[in-house]
């Protein structure tokens, strides 16, 4: 079914104001006609990438690496690596230029320069200065144009709280500047006044997050209070200096504390007669029409307007991405058509509310804004009440065709440094280029009925999603909780409250289906305040491990019998009833082993996604291969190997332990699962889901027990097929030595799956987006105070960015929260007890003798706290380069080149988690043939893995075994066997397809 948006009074006088816009914006134009090879190269490149999908995504990741490029030669060779591709069809001229063998030739000097001088053209075209001299004669050009200004600051991302501090003292210095220069500026009525009224003559834009570091809905009171005394200070001084602010709107996570942090502010005493502040919606969020509504009953109950600029939105394809990534539903529109009609019914709203409501709105698109033309002029809006917006260096001809007929328009003008404003100007290339984009389709000359027809919905099209869906797997995880979302935080909440009420409980072992009591017990404490006991678990002794055993060996020829379809039920059952604990599973792993909230939503994400997987799998391997040939069958299937034992870790102890224990299950093995004593409650929470779901009585056992007697004793037993292990090296090394030693009694092989750790690194070359690769490494270091096997404890970095990387490290890291797990604030809790943190500090105290401390933060002391430690100028075969840690220590090891970068990389024990953040496309490549690692990421943390999308695992002495997550897994689990019969009898068989 096809919906259209209602063609209503408006339409008539809508086309009509259209017909007019376009005409006066078409005048004296060619693009993509004859005079094409008479254009600039900026033009030229533009022009190209409109026409040749492959080079347009090549050529703007050139263009987004160019800022980390610091010589011709460099950015020669970076040409030729990204333009040379196989997959990118270049035109004559472009081809002509990278016809160079040496980035160092002339020829390869001169490419340098043409492409370089044109990005930087191109930059210019969109951003209005590199300082605020600049920016202030170009406001003054466009002031003699009368069209007004909003100045928006660019430049790095705010990763640090000094960048925060950095960003406002720059925005009120920009105002002062802006200000002191206004002075000398003659009134012009088109846009200094309006009804009588002078309008500020300076405005700036300005972006909610940047002025928190660690701005995140989790922490939504923490980053409301840390925001707002910015906010005040910003707000304060525009009024001294009569300046007008306007807020941004910026990604999706953001918008709800983005709005509710604003509406609380703007209700203030000092703030609430203020009407030269501004609030941005954008059109191609699915929600934006819901908060026009609420933001229109808010400034009737406020009683003072404001200007709300609406926008169609800049970061589609962020958003997009990221909600598939996440298994989220879909933010914005799928469909361009539907955020245009969205946004000429929001158009709409605001305008018929003008009473309430100052409206801006920022489009390029002839039709939207002539749209907005006749409504406001059927309503007899006020012009103090109603502007027009368009980007610097885009729409030019339809803002002077709007100023024409007598309208305020307003210019949003970006200022800043070049370089780090490639982001922006991506962003701006992106949407000229776009096939939906209204400037591309004037510029091709599309039909006028066409350009100016109403937006035509095709209704539920997720066309876009389905086919993102269909690139990715088929397998689809679990989503992660949204804590943007006010009811997942108030969810979370309560189940904190919930489970601290039962704290102090006990928590027997299930032997044979039973729960017993033990002759001893230990209790498990909360590591971010181990006065808290958490639980009283009951350790198994040696004569109940041997109990355990016996009632898995008469459990399983009935388990091993029992239909695949029906072991893969009781997983998936189980998964159900973890999806439905969520929030309190999340909260057991938080208070139990110390991991920041939304950590231990994650690995309940993981958990689950091991259950469906699995089930899925062994359902697969069920089916089993045929190898028929005339006269015989030939049949390849898989049987259990008999009783696995389960030692998990207490770092994920929910995901690792479910993990192992259920694709033992679900291949039809009976299984003991014996869990680190530091995480043992958590085990229990996770056996009474498994009995929930059906597991039959002795098929699964919960067996706490202390390592070296139950642990020993089980490995040892003749009696275990299978041992699944993660944990240190030491102890895995000893049982794959014990597995190994034939018992008096045992008549098989014992099989062992041992994940042992890693010395994880991420390289970082010269050509890497620092903004990226700092927040990368301090998430993939210090995530769960870096006790995860795939964190990073190495980061190695090329010489000429080494500085300028440490120095942002550390004011990144300094920036960090450390604090209780269960805080919302917090990224860095606790580590897991007292001889973890004493280990720690004695690795800190070795790092001190062998390299140079470069960051050590205080810690509190009520818990098992170590801070964040950095060392820099670590030499590579360090003890704390080469020893595994885990915690929050991190060796900064400085290298020439990219050569040395990977054979440091290489240089350890290990081979289990490794990162790269580079923009080079020849060090992504050799990385990938190289770089030795079970799981190589790539622009990206290094934890995090997920099931199905990233397998994980190692070797060297990272482990032994199949990925986890993956195809083969549970292969470890399963003896396979053929069996071949002869179907011929007395010289005759049935031969398929013969009468």
């Amino acid at each position: 079914m096809v919906l259209q948006v209602k063609t209503s009074t408006y339409e008539a006088k809508t086309q009509e104001i259209a017909k007019q816009l376009l005409a006066a914006t078409q005048e004296n134009r060619s693009f993509l006609g004859s005079l094409r090879d008479q254009m600039r190269w900026d033009d030229k490149l533009l022009a190209w990438a409109m026409s040749n999908p492959g080079l347009r995504v090549q050529l703007f990741r050139f263009i987004d690496t160019l800022p980390a490029l610091h010589s011709k030669s460099e950015v020669a060779a970076h040409l030729q690596e990204y333009l040379g591709d196989e997959s990118v069809e270049l035109p004559a001229a472009l081809k002509g230029i990278l016809n160079f063998a040496n980035p160092d030739s002339m020829p390869g000097q001169v490419a340098a320069t043409t492409v370089g001088t044109a990005v930087e053209t191109l930059a210019h075209k969109y951003i209005s200065g590199e300082n605020i001299k600049q920016v202030i004669k170009t406001v003054e050009r466009l002031r003699k144009e009368k069209m007004a200004f909003t100045i928006d600051l660019l430049g790095e991302a705010v990763i640090t709280e000094a960048e925060a501090q950095s960003y406002l003292e720059r925005y009120l210095e920009l105002m002062q500047q802006l200000v002191e220069a206004s002075k000398s500026w003659t009134t012009i009525p088109a846009i200094d006044e309006a009804d009588g009224e002078a309008l500020p003559k300076v405005q700036v834009s300005v972006k909610l997050t940047a002025f928190y570091s660690q701005f995140d809905p989790l922490d939504a009171k923490g980053s409301e209070e840390r925001v707002s005394d910015r906010i005040r200070t910003l707000l304060r001084r525009a009024k001294e200096s009569g300046a007008a602010v306007h807020f941004d709107m910026e990604q999706y996570a953001y918008k709800d504390l983005t709005l509710n942090i604003l509406k609380k502010l703007l209700l203030e005493e000092e703030f609430r007669q203020r009407t030269d502040i501004g609030i941005t919606i954008q059109a191609y969020l699915r929600d934006s029409e819901e908060d026009a509504k609420d933001l229109i009953a808010w400034l009737k109950q406020r009683g003072y307007p404001l200007t709300i600029r609406l926008v169609k939105g800049a970061y589609w394809d962020q958003e997009t991405i990221k909600a598939v990534q996440k298994h989220w539903s879909q933010p914005v529109y799928n469909d361009k058509a539907a955020s245009d009609a969205n946004f000429e019914v929001i158009t709409q709203l605001l305008l018929e509310n003008h009473q309430y409501v100052y409206s801006a709105i920022g489009s390029h698109n002839v039709r939207s804004q002539a749209r907005a033309i006749a409504i406001a002029e059927s309503v007899n809006v006020p012009r103090r009440r109603f502007e027009m917006q368009v980007l610097y260096g885009m729409g030019d001809k339809l803002a002077k065709a709007l100023v024409d007929r007598g309208y305020r328009v307003r210019v949003y003008c970006p200022y800043g440094e070049l370089l780090p404003g490639m982001a922006y100007l991506i962003r701006r290339l992106l949407e000229n280029t776009a096939n939906s984009s209204f400037l591309r389709q004037n510029l091709e000359n599309r039909p006028l009925e066409e350009l100016l027809a109403p937006p035509v919905v095709q209704e539920a099209n997720n066309s876009c999603t389905d086919a993102i869906n269909r690139v990715s797997n088929h397998f689809s995880g679990a989503a992660d909780t949204d804590y943007a979302e006010e009811e997942e935080r108030k969810m979370a909440a309560e189940a904190f409250q919930s489970v601290r009420q039962q704290f102090g409980r006990s928590y027997l072992p299930l032997i044979n289906g039973e729960y017993v009591n033990t002759p001893e017990s230990v209790d498990s404490v909360n590591p971010s305040n181990f006065s808290e006991v958490i639980g009283k678990v009951g350790l198994i002794s040696v004569e109940q491990a041997e109990q355990a055993m016996q009632a898995a060996k008469a459990a399983f020829p009935g388990w091993r019998k029992t239909p695949a379809k029906q072991r893969a039920l009781v997983l998936r059952k189980a998964a159900d009833l973890m999806e439905q604990r969520r929030a309190e599973l999340s909260a057991w792993i938080v208070l139990e082993v110390g991991k920041p909230v939304k950590e231990a939503d994650a690995e309940v994400s993981e958990a689950i996604d091991f259950c469906r997987y699995y089930a899925d799998e062994m359902e697969r391997l069920e089916q089993g291969v045929n190898y028929d040939v005339a006269g015989e069958t030939n049949r390849y299937i898989y049987q259990p190997r008999g009783i696995a034992v389960v030692i998990s870790p207490w770092n994920f102890p929910l995901a690792i332990a479910c993990g192992m224990a259920v694709a033992a299950l679900v291949s039809g093995n009976c299984t003991l699962l014996k869990p680190a004593e530091t995480s043992s409650v958590i085990a229990a929470k996770f056996t009474e889901i498994l009995v929930a779901a059906g597991i039959p009585k002795g098929v699964f056992q919960y067996v706490p027990g202390k390592g070296s007697q139950v642990g020993a004793y089980l490995v040892n037993h003749p009696d275990t097929h299978v041992i699944a292990f993660t944990g240190s090296q030491e102890v895995g090394c000893r049982i794959f030595a014990e597995a190994a030693t034939l018992k008096p009694g045992q008549r098989h092989m014992k099989r062992v799956i041992a994940e042992m750790g890693g010395k994880n690194a991420i390289v970082v070359d010269e050509s890497a987006d620092l903004d990226q690769a700092v927040v990368g490494v301090v998430q993939s270091a210090f995530g769960y105070s870096g006790q995860k096997c795939s964190a990073a404890s190495r980061v190695i970095v090329q010489e000429p960015i080494y500085d300028a990387f440490v120095r942002r490290l550390v004011e990144a890291t300094k920036s960090l929260n450390i604090g209780e797990a269960e805080l919302p604030s917090t990224q860095v809790g606790p580590v897991i007890d007292a001889n973890a943190r004493d280990r720690i500090r004695e690795y800190i105290e070795k790092g001190k003798a062998e390299a140079q401390l470069a960051l050590e933060l205080p810690a509190p002391e009520q818990g098992y706290f170590i801070g964040p430690v950095i060392f820099s100028e670590v030499p590579p075969n360090g003890v704390i380069a080469q020893q595994e840690i885990f915690g929050p220590v991190l060796a900064v090891v400085r290298v020439k080149d990219f050569p040395e970068a990977l054979a440091v990389a290489n240089g350890t024990n290990y081979a289990l988690t490794g990162g790269l953040y580079s923009r080079t496309p020849s060090h992504i490549q050799q990385a990938q043939e190289e770089f030795e690692v079970g799981n190589l990421y790539i622009n990206r943390t290094i934890t995090g893995a997920i099931v199905a999308r990233q397998p994980f695992g190692g070797f060297k002495l990272s482990g032994v075994g199949s990925k986890a997550g993956g195809p083969d897994y549970l292969l470890q689990f399963l003896e396979p066997r053929t069996v071949t019969e002869n179907i011929q009898r007395q010289g005759f068989a049935p031969i398929e397809g013969a009468d």
